[in-house]
C-alpha cells in the first residue's frame, strides 16, 4: 500500500502520513533517504554527518507535517528541510561555499554547448570520446564511481545543484525552490559542474581506464 501511496497525489501521501500511516512513511524514507544522504554530504565534512542530518531531517519531517501548507511538493518541501539542516550544521566546513559565489575566475558555460533534450540531457553537443562511448559503459558501475568520486570534490554549491538535477531528477525550478537560488544562478553552477564532470570523464576514458569494458 505505501508504494502505490507514493505515487498518488501529495495529498494522499499527506493524508496517510498524518494519519500515522507507518507503511507510508517507511516508503517514503526507501525512496529518498539516499538521495538526501547526497544532498546533505553536499555540506558536511563526513557521510556520518550527512546520515546525522538527514534523521534530523526526517524528525522535522514529522513534526512539520501538519503545518505544511501545500505551497510546494512535498518532495521540494522534505528536500528543503535537508538543506537547511545541513547547511546549519556544515557552517564552519571550510568546503562550504555561498550559493552566491560563483567565482570570477570561472566562466559561465554557454547554455547551447549542452543537449537539450534525450537521456543525455544536459551533456556536450559537440561529438567526442563520450559522445562515441556505447550508452552500458556510460551506465557501468566503474565509470558511475568516476562520476561520484568527481561530484564529490566540486565545491558545495555546484555538488548539490548536480544532485539534485542530475541524481534525484530534480526539475529546473524544484531545485531553485530547495536551495532558494535564482534559475540563471542554478544554471550556471549546473553547467559549470557538469563540464567539470565531462572534462574528467573524458580524461580518465582517454587514458584507457575501462577501455576493456
Amino acid at each position: 500500500m505505501g508504494h502505490v501511496v507514493l505515487d498518488a497525489p501529495d495529498s494522499a501521501v499527506l493524508a496517510a502520513l498524518r494519519a500515522g500511516d507507518e507503511e507510508t512513511f517507511a516508503a517514503l524514507v526507501d525512496r529518498y533517504h539516499a538521495s538526501m544522504v547526497r544532498v546533505a554530504r553536499a555540506y558536511v565534512a563526513t557521510k556520518e554527518t550527512a546520515e546525522d542530518v538527514v534523521q534530523e531531517a526526517w524528525i522535522g519531517v514529522v513534526q512539520g507535517l501538519s503545518r505544511f501548507e501545500g505551497r510546494s511538493s512535498l518532495k521540494t518541501w522534505m528536500f528543503r528541510i535537508v538543506t537547511n539542516k545541513a547547511m546549519t550544521r556544515g557552517g564552519r566546513d571550510a568546503r562550504s561555499v555561498p550559493f552566491s559565489s560563483l567565482g570570477a575566475d570561472e566562466p559561465a558555460v554557454d547554455p547551447s554547448c549542452f543537449r537539450d533534450s534525450g537521456r543525455w540531457q544536459g551533456w556536450w553537443v559537440s561529438p567526442d570520446v563520450v559522445g562515441h562511448l556505447p550508452e552500458a559503459l556510460l551506465l557501468s558501475k566503474e565509470v558511475r564511481a568516476k562520476i561520484d568520486a568527481v561530484i564529490a570534490t566540486l565545491p558545495s554549491s555546484q555538488r548539490v545543484v548536480i544532485t539534485l538535477r542530475d541524481i534525484q531528477g530534480m526539475t529546473a525550478h524544484e531545485a531553485c525552490d530547495v536551495l532558494g537560488v535564482s534559475e540563471a544562478n542554478q544554471r550556471v553552477l549546473l553547467h559549470r559542474a557538469r563540464s567539470k564532470v565531462r572534462t574528467a570523464l573524458e580524461e580518465y576514458l582517454r587514458d584507457g581506464v575501462g577501455a576493456e569494458a
